[in-house]
């Protein structure tokens, strides 16, 4: 991020209702009702979502069995769109599968030990919050599981599956001073629509602001010039697959750190951990968590690179966008000597042949400090802190309530 001067950022987030989210859900569902059975299986399933239909499809390689009808009718279920209000429902919907098996030319290298794939990935890490995330994602993040949270539990009942957010926060030298503008956008039912049918109530407006945007942002981050854009095109009563198709691995920046970093292009869900485009993307995350907890940077970003069927990354780039205690050299030294990069070692450092992937298919694959989460550890940082000479410091203070 830019370090010097005022500048504003902007970043999104959206529900599990989303349709591209039903999707990388469902993807997930398969990967983990696979791997509770075979852990060994190699899996990358893809799902197509629109109006009454699910197409499941994609190359695994598996001694297991899922029954995919079932597995996406609970997923949606689940995710709430259980009933024909919403325009779509689980128990009348259409399912096809189209799975096949890998191709034994991927597999010939795979099964060596090589990358699954080709590619770049990115892992990135700051100071702006105790996630060592970037603050607007994490806000955006905040806002709607705050809004699934107000409909589960029936605090404001009116709220349907689908939804979005989007926070811009104004910096000044690097460091977040504010919350500019929050958009909230949030499907729900017609009882809460004015009465030309055309736009929700300002009533409405004004709980939705005081129920979900200000407890998530608390009073320190916003001020009276802040702006909110609630439903602002003024209703959003058709959502979720009725309204948009849905397809797996479109929100691959809401994934990661909502723009604040690059990225290389590759989706997650649906993947089983011989892609380094999933696993390595985890891998570079858990570097560069643990360079800017060891106090070796204040922000870093760290990128991996693989040839399919080689298992030794083709590269390893550091870059502390000059924030380092000590030289980028000597960091990406201390990477090759503490961090296994092959996809094996990898894959048991952050223990990924196990069924934990559908959690992360919605509210982000990072900042999250839940179980089964292993590359958001700081178990390397005391080593690295140790190796680099650097003494800790602490997280930057932040105006976060």
């Amino acid at each position: 991020m830019q370090r010097t001067g005022r500048h504003f950022f902007t970043s999104e987030s959206v529900t599990e209702g989303h349709p591209d989210k039903v999707c990388d859900q469902i993807s997930d569902g398969v990967l983990d009702g696979i791997f509770a059975q075979d852990p060994m299986a190699r899996v990358a399933c893809e799902t197509f979502i629109s109006r009454g239909l699910v197409i499941v499809g994609g190359e695994i390689t598996t001694k297991a069995y899922v029954d995919v009808d079932r597995l996406v009718r609970g997923v949606v279920n689940d995710i709430g769109y259980n009933h024909p209000k919403f325009g779509f429902s689980h128990e009348l919907c259409a399912v096809m599968n189209t799975i096949g098996t890998q191709s034994p030319d991927i597999a010939q290298g795979v099964d060596t030990g090589g990358a699954g794939d080709q590619g770049m990935m990115f892992g990135y890490a700051n100071r702006e919050t105790p996630e060592l995330m970037p603050l607007p994602i994490m806000l955006a993040h905040r806002l709607v599981r705050k809004l699934a949270e107000c409909r589960k539990k029936d605090i404001l009942p009116y709220l349907g599956p689908d939804g979005k957010s989007q926070v811009t926060v104004e910096y000044l030298d690097g460091r977040p001073l504010r919350v500019d503008t929050v958009v909230l956008s949030t499907q729900h039912t017609e009882e809460i629509l004015d009465k030309s049918g055309e736009r929700i109530t300002e009533k409405a407006r004004k709980e939705l602001i005081e129920t979900v945007i200000r407890p998530v942002l608390g009073k320190r981050l916003i001020d009276d010039r802040t702006t909110f854009h609630v439903n602002p095109t003024g209703k959003f009563v058709v959502g979720g697959p009725v309204s948009d198709t849905g397809v797996t691995g479109r929100k691959i920046i809401v994934d990661t750190y909502g723009g604040a970093a690059p990225h290389g292009g590759g989706a997650f869900s649906g993947k089983d951990p011989t892609k380094v485009d999933r696993s390595a993307c985890y891998m570079a995350r858990y570097i560069a968590k643990n360079i800017v907890a060891a106090g070796l940077a204040e922000e870093c970003t760290v990128q991996l690179a693989y040839a399919i069927g080689v298992a030794e990354p083709v590269g390893v780039y550091v870059n502390t966008h000059g924030t380092g205690s000590i030289g980028q050299e000597k960091i990406s030294q201390l990477v090759r000597k503490n961090f296994l990069l092959t996809p094996k070692g990898i894959i048991e450092t952050l223990k990924l042949r196990r069924p934990i992937f559908r959690q992360t298919a919605a509210y982000g694959h990072f900042g999250r400090e839940e179980k089964g989460f292993e590359w958001e550890k700081t178990d390397k940082a005391a080593a690295l802190r140790d190796a680099g000479g650097s003494k800790a410091r602490a997280a930057r203070p932040l105006a976060v309530a």
